[in-house]
């Protein structure tokens, strides 16, 4: 079974920066989309940054201008550089990777979860 694994969780001050990789165990083809999405208690998992295969990313609205998404589709890789981190980003972040399906037009791998914690 494909697993997306994360890093570069921790707890770290306002202002400071993280840098989260997530890479697969195993190859992902016909990938479509890779992504950042992060969930806080009490709160709906949220878009953090996108990025499809041409390139093009797509960044919450908290978030843009501080954070940078980047990654190769073909090699299953997916970096988040977090700057000027603010407590309101605490919560876990999750990797994903969509992969074209069929008979499903998608299907979307999702990772265990690395936690930032920022702290006031």
């Amino acid at each position: 079974q494909v697993q997306l694994v994360e890093s570069g969780g921790g707890l770290v001050q306002t202002g400071d920066s993280l840098r989260l990789a997530c890479t697969a165990s195993e190859h992902i083809t016909n990938v479509i989309g890779m992504g950042w999405y992060r969930q806080a208690p009490g709160k709906q998992r949220e878009l953090v940054a996108s990025l499809n295969v041409r390139g093009v990313p797509n960044y919450g609205d908290s978030v843009k201008g501080r954070f940078t998404i980047s990654g190769d589709a073909v090699q299953n890789t997916v970096y988040l550089q977090m700057n000027d981190l603010k407590p309101e980003d605490t919560a876990i972040y999750f990797c994903n990777i969509g992969r074209r399906s069929r008979p499903e037009p998608r299907f979307d791998y999702w990772g265990q979860g690395t936690q930032v914690t920022v702290s006031s």
